[in-house]
């Protein structure tokens, strides 16, 4: 989890972490943890920034070429990921802005995402499934279309403004 940290924030602390279904075949396997991240949030004058896609990376540069696709694509194999973030709200801030949800389904795979405020907390979920282990090159058109919505909802960010602003 250290690691997986690492690369995504300068600064954090972790504050629990289990493992899910370690020993239960049948299920996913899976863990959660919790942790803080000191200054995350940018500002932009009055305003605070804040990436709600916090860790993680599921686009992919792999389709933006000049020359036409030869062959399909492989994947190695099936995915579903799942994410779920919650981020707290500082103190003397509210919500202005949220980005729209996510929703992209192919044969080959799907993402969908969405940013939801719950009292002082931002929620930001998301699904990554590859469904099909080949993309054919007749299909690598929308592959590559996948790969640029999903660019662009890990860039978006939550808006906030200092309450009474």
């Amino acid at each position: 989890i250290e690691t997986l940290l690492a690369g995504s924030l300068p600064n954090f602390h972790i504050t629990s972490a289990r493992v899910i279904n370690l020993e239960r075949t049948d299920q996913p396997f899976g863990f959660n943890y919790s942790f803080e991240a000191a200054n995350y949030a940018k500002n932009a004058g009055d305003l605070l920034l804040v990436r709600a896609r916090v860790l993680g990376v599921k686009s992919s540069g792999l389709m933006e070429t000049k020359e036409q696709r030869k062959y399909p694509v492989e994947f190695e194999g099936p995915v579903r990921d799942a994410d779920i973030f919650d981020i707290t709200i500082p103190q003397g801030y509210q919500v202005d802005e949220l980005p729209r949800p996510t929703d992209a389904e192919y044969s080959f795979a799907s993402y969908h995402s969405k940013t939801a405020i719950n009292g002082n907390v931002i929620r930001y979920t998301r699904t990554f499934e590859i469904k099909e282990l080949t993309v054919p090159v007749s299909q690598a058109e929308q592959l590559k279309k996948l790969y640029r919505t999903i660019a662009a909802d890990e860039r978006n960010m939550v808006v906030l403004k200092q309450v009474g602003k």
